[in-house]
């Protein structure tokens, strides 16, 4: 849905911060806009997450992990001038793309 409005991005692309590697979903590397599409389940979605009930001495602190992962990702990216944003997995991909669209014409 990007690419077919003009916007020209990267997927996978991996980037080297002050001791930290991040890699966003999609990046628009002129813009420095790095997209993250989080899964409910891993990423622990308010709405949609939950605690998993069978090992849960597993699957708790791993989720927890993630999460940290995630805001130190958006800390470092932020510190770094980069714009982040962060759609959960449920959210519309003609909304998401609006609002990709409204951060890249506004730059």
């Amino acid at each position: 849905m990007l690419h077919s409005r003009g916007f020209r991005f990267r997927k996978d692309f991996r980037i080297d911060l002050a001791g930290v590697r991040v890699r966003p979903d999609i990046v628009f590397t002129r813009r420095r806009l790095a997209v993250f599409v989080d899964g409910c389940f891993w990423h622990l979605c308010p709405e949609h997450g939950r605690q998993p009930k069978v090992n849960d001495w597993y699957w708790g602190p791993k989720l927890q992990r993630t999460v940290e992962r995630d805001r130190q990702a958006t800390t470092a990216l932020e510190a770094g001038g980069w714009t982040v944003m962060r759609f959960w997995e449920h959210v519309p991909v003609n909304e998401a793309a609006e609002r990709i669209g409204a951060i890249l014409t506004d730059q």
